[in-house]
């Protein structure tokens, strides 16, 4: 007959994707055509869910979360999802990941000094976590190793709702990886940057020079900014929520108390985006120099006067990041968010322009 050496061909590697991402209180989820070289959204939605449903970043409420995935499926959706295959994303503030630049090392001692550093910096003992990471060149016959380590009963409660629901996951990863694949979509993404991910509690920071080579984080997400708001001012989080949303950091009535009830959080952003600039200066500006821009993302990228303070802050351009629908095609169909809602489908639009075959290769 032969000798049977030919590769099985996976017919099923080909079925479609769609992103699923779950944050501290709502599910957005988006899927892509990629027949063309632009993509097309064919369909998008969010919805609100109870924080209760989550506990350190763990499905607690299983039911809860089921309930609000049916009732955006059923009454939410802007289009359509054709696919039960998901790539998901875990919540920043509780995946920990590290950027390491090593030198050429055997699989074996890679892992060991993977573990290592893991068990030096993350606060949770290693046999409770998965371990991943991802190796790249660097200068001077190195390699970067980028790290990524979650605790096994937040993957674990994500696998068990996605079951529950018949969805198919994938591919499950942080934040900051979905991100770093929606801005390589960037007309300017050639460039070293800081990227700034604003999620509800966390502000997941990053350099990309082609790729991830530096992640950290700071406490200062969209919840976090209504909250001193809601503090400051005096208001409910609702009424802060919409101050924050329509007036920001701009000239307004508020401007003067918003910046006070901001300053702490924005310190520490700013604070954390030099120390690791700094990082990148000290380990890659002699072979690319450094970094020529910061772009935020995320729901809490669209606060007015944010990329004017850290501008003045870092003395770095900073621009918030186009939305998907301004990178991507889309049908007048299914509409497009308002424009305060379309950021914060960043990590989403990240997920979505995953492929099967991608993952099965």
């Amino acid at each position: 007959m032969g000798n049977n050496t030919a590769k099985p061909i996976h017919f099923f590697s080909d079925k479609p994707v769609f992103g699923l991402d779950i944050g501290r209180s709502s599910i957005k989820v988006m899927q892509l055509d990629h027949a063309d070289i632009v993509p097309e959204i064919i369909g998008y939605g969010t919805i609100d869910f109870d924080m209760s449903a989550l506990e350190d970043g763990v499905i607690v409420k299983p039911e809860v979360l089921a309930n609000a995935m049916h009732d955006l499926f059923r009454n939410r959706l802007h289009g359509e999802i054709t696919t039960r295959r998901a790539a998901m994303a875990l919540p920043a503030y509780r995946t920990y990941t590290r950027s390491l630049q090593l030198p050429k090392l055997t699989p074996e001692e890679l892992h060991e000094a993977v573990q290592l550093e893991v068990e030096q910096y993350v606060p949770v003992a290693l046999e409770s976590l998965y371990l991943d990471y991802v190796t790249t060149p660097a200068p001077d016959n190195n390699q970067n190793v980028f790290v990524v380590a979650v605790p096994k009963k937040i993957v674990d409660s994500y696998l068990y709702f996605a079951h529950r629901l018949g969805i198919e996951p994938i591919l499950i990863e942080p934040t900051v990886t979905a991100g770093a694949r929606f801005f390589a979509r960037d007309k300017h993404s050639d460039i070293a940057s800081v990227i700034i991910d604003f999620g509800s509690l966390t502000a997941t920071i990053s350099i990309i020079d082609k790729t991830i080579v530096a992640t950290s984080s700071a406490p200062a997400g969209g919840l976090v900014f209504t909250k001193a708001i809601s503090k400051e001012l005096g208001v409910s989080e609702e009424e802060a929520g919409t101050i924050k949303t329509d007036f920001g950091l701009g000239v307004s009535q508020y401007q003067e108390r918003v910046l006070r009830a901001l300053g702490p959080a924005l310190e520490g952003i700013v604070s954390e985006i030099k120390r690791v600039i700094r990082y990148y200066d000290e380990h890659y500006g002699g072979s690319g120099g450094t970094v020529g821009q910061v772009v935020t993302l995320g729901g809490g990228a669209n606060m007015p006067g944010l990329s004017d303070y850290l501008t003045n802050a870092l003395k770095v351009p900073v621009r918030t990041h186009d939305h998907p629908w301004s990178v991507f095609k889309y049908s007048t169909d299914i509409g497009i968010p308002e424009e305060a809602d379309r950021l914060m489908y960043a990590t989403v639009a990240g997920l979505s322009l995953l492929k099967s075959k991608e993952v099965f290769a």
